[in-house]
């Protein structure tokens, strides 16, 4: 961690190295992740865990849709203790196998077997996260008639959010949005780069803050 300046108390370490093992585990039954070295979490899992982190406010409840292995939702559940992290995940085989991730680390961390939608028609949200999961046109169609339980989505993308942007303006899908780039970080082994993306109602674009309002401790 040391190489992408990365410092978090050493308890949260030990959780995030107890976290993968438990993952890489699981993988050799299931595809949970492709990322089975410790350097390689830390490269893509951890630094786009973090970069969300960064513009959650304290005591925000989150919804981690598709979460599969459990990123970016358990890495959020345990470097932000204040946060209500919910993982969702629509696969059987894999929803249980992060229930039982979260329970082998101990972390209150629930796991709901099923799609995100059916979730947000009883219960509200602060926040989605999606790392990962569909392009930003599908993402919109999904949760077009649920904005009344959604804050805002956090979307990270790679380099071709531009053109899924433009996809989803021409489906009419973003008049009643708005969208901000937040931050974007270099994609290791690519000269490509990671973007994190806003997207919530016009009107409560000047809820949410554009520069990050929590960093590692």
């Amino acid at each position: 961690m040391a190489r992408r300046n990365i410092e978090l108390p050493q308890e949260q370490v030990e959780l995030l190295e107890k976290y993968c093992q438990l993952l890489w585990q699981w993988n050799e039954k299931l595809n949970l992740t492709r990322h089975t070295d410790f350097d390689k979490f830390v490269e893509r899992d951890l630094v786009d865990s973090l970069a969300i982190a960064r513009y959650l406010a304290e005591g925000e409840t989150i919804l981690d849709v598709g979460t599969g292995g459990g990123v970016p939702g358990i890495v959020l559940a345990i470097v932000r203790e204040d946060l209500g992290v919910v993982l969702c995940e629509s696969v059987g085989k894999k929803a249980k196998a992060v229930a039982e991730i979260t329970e082998g680390l101990g972390i209150n961390t629930p796991v709901i077997q099923g799609r995100a939608e059916h979730i947000l028609a009883e219960q509200p949200f602060d926040t989605l996260v999606i790392r990962a999961v569909a392009r930003m046109r599908k993402l919109l169609q999904w949760f077009d008639p649920h904005w009344s339980s959604i804050g805002r989505l956090l979307l990270l993308k790679g380099p071709a959010w531009v053109e899924e942007r433009g996809e989803a303006r021409h489906f009419g899908l973003m008049k009643k949005l708005a969208l901000r780039k937040l931050t974007s970080y270099p994609m290791p082994g690519s000269e490509g780069e990671s973007v994190l993306l806003q997207i919530c109602r016009k009107e409560k674009l000047d809820s949410y803050p554009t520069q990050p309002v929590w960093d590692m401790q």
